[in-house]
């Protein structure tokens, strides 16, 4: 699938600082708690609680964000679709690697086991 790059743009500069509250909000709505939301980010990225706090704290764009991570060797296998995009089909990396993301707190967000979110530990 093919993104606007005014649409891959914006993901770039936006920051995590502004998306993590959102993030978290969403989990604690539905039971799960901030120590299930990071075990899912530190799976995807490799980012123990100490990095992601620092990460927020310096406000750092989903770019850097990403640059900096350790995508985990199975993160290929989340597919399906969030927002609108089938996310095996997005073609820009970034804009795939945040969707990642989104689908892992959406999946949490809706009581999947945590053994099933975190495709082949």
């Amino acid at each position: 699938m093919i993104t606007t790059p005014e649409h891959d743009e914006r993901m770039a500069k936006m920051t995590f600082a502004s998306v993590y509250p959102h993030y978290l909000t969403k989990v604690e709505k539905k039971g799960r708690s901030k120590e299930e939301l990071h075990q899912v980010i530190e799976w995807l990225t490799g980012f123990d609680d100490k990095k992601l706090q620092d990460l927020i704290d310096e406000k750092a764009t989903f770019e850097t964000f990403f640059q900096q991570a350790r995508l985990h060797p199975n993160a290929s296998l989340i597919t399906g679709v969030i927002c609108g995009y089938r996310i095996e089909d997005i073609e820009t990396p970034l804009t795939r690697q945040v969707r990642y993301l989104d689908k892992l707190v959406d999946e949490l967000a809706k009581g999947r086991k945590m053994e099933k979110i975190i495709r082949g530990q």
